[in-house]
């Protein structure tokens, strides 16, 4: 029952963070209008929540490794919910900015010591299938938003929208301090025992550092973000200006996104624990590059065919990624290593929105946003693929047991 909560706890953890960080995009085209401002300080806005979540993730990744995850998982959520509520009070980007940023600190501990605490809780046969069960939560967020959201702004405006986000948001911070556990045989010290060493902190950080399959996994994730964020922070903008479809067609959108994103996740994931992670992250990295350079034509049945193939790839990417560190690296020390690799993803998803907004100012289209975002995704396969030679998968498979409980 304990593993079943506290699994429930993370998905719901997961649920919440992405419904705050992409409820952004869809309440956006509302918040342009009436806060008069341009999609570069729009890019800026939503690159304050991810600069935060950046710096703050390898910190929050080394606690949960280390401590443990029951008071990081509580404050920090909590902290995100109330950045969120604040978000309904806005009237300058500079506000915007600081309460987003908020936002994102409280979101940096929604990824990597929630993968890292569910991975202690699963058998390495499982772990591809329970991290994508958890990262559905990121999926259903979107579908929820694309239905929900919409119907809040019609009935009241995009700043009832923030609120609810925010009480929900909290909420589930007080429930993950009710009900999250360490697995049997990690202790935090606050419970009486001192924590035993961390070699992550010292040797294998260096060695890290000196591994090429370290830095090709790196680079790669931060083509990932540069990749996902455009469209998740101007796609429902894009088809309302420029495409002229109705909020309710481009909630359609974003809809498709979330199902196919869920597709994704059951069938990849599980799919990985037999086929290899790399294989299905070079699948998913091509599916997210091709359905970013898609969306760029201007065309209805483009854009929702775009929107599966790059939802075929976002779906699961998280969690091969998650995977990965375990199944390439230590297993103890996943949280940690996912934390760094995150500093890299970071720097792409913070460049990615003010870079794609201003050239779609400079422009007048967000055409070459999305055409930016493509190249993201084919960079980011192009770097895994010397990780797909025979010598470093054998490698791979002797070091995989090391990882089981």
């Amino acid at each position: 029952m304990n593993k079943r909560l506290v699994l429930f706890a993370c998905f719901l953890t997961v649920f919440v963070a992405y419904a705050v960080r992409y409820g952004y995009g869809i309440l956006l085209p509302d918040m342009l209008d009436s806060l008069g401002i341009t999609k570069t300080d729009a890019g800026i806005i939503f690159s304050s929540f991810l600069i935060a979540y950046t710096v703050f993730s390898p910190v929050c990744g080394f606690i949960s490794d280390r401590y443990g995850s029951r008071w990081l998982l509580s404050t920090f959520v909590i902290a995100m919910g109330l950045g969120a509520f604040l978000m309904s009070y806005v009237t300058t980007i500079l506000q915007a900015s600081l309460f987003f940023a908020l936002a994102g600190l409280g979101a940096a501990a929604c990824w990597a010591p929630v993968v890292a605490l569910a991975q202690k809780w699963t058998s390495h046969e499982r772990r591809g299938m329970t991290i994508s069960f958890i990262d559905i939560g990121s999926a259903l967020s979107i579908i929820a938003m694309a239905a929900f959201v919409p119907f809040i702004v019609r009935k009241y405006d995009w700043q009832t929208g923030w609120m609810i986000l925010g009480i929900v948001t909290v909420a589930a911070g007080i429930l993950n301090f009710l009900v999250i556990k360490n697995p049997p045989g990690i202790v935090p010290p606050a419970e009486g025992n001192k924590p035993a060493p961390n070699k992550t902190a010292g040797g294998s950080l260096r060695a890290w550092l000196r591994s090429r399959k370290f830095w090709l996994f790196a680079l790669g994730y931060l083509f990932t973000g540069v990749t996902i964020t455009v469209p998740f922070t101007f796609l429902s903008t894009y088809a309302v200006q420029e495409l002229s479809y109705s909020h309710a067609i481009a909630a359609n959108v974003m809809t498709l996104l979330g199902v196919g994103a869920i597709a994704s996740k059951l069938i990849i994931g599980p799919l990985s624990d037999k086929t290899g992670r790399l294989k299905m992250m070079v699948l998913c990295g091509l599916f997210i590059g091709l359905g970013a350079l898609g969306m760029s034509f201007h065309y209805v049945a483009t854009l929702f065919v775009a929107t599966f193939i790059f939802s075929l790839g976002y779906g699961a990417v998280w969690a091969m990624y998650a995977a990965a560190a375990s199944d390439y690296f230590d297993r103890a020390s996943s949280g940690t290593l996912v934390g760094i690799w995150t500093i890299f993803l970071g720097i792409g998803l913070a460049a990615a929105p003010v870079i794609s907004g201003w050239l779609a100012d400079a422009t007048g289209t967000l055409t070459w946003s999305f055409l930016l975002g493509g190249v993201g995704g084919i960079l980011s396969v192009v770097l895994l693929i010397p990780l797909l030679t025979k010598k470093q998968y054998t490698i791979t498979k002797k070091q995989a047991p090391n990882n089981t409980q």
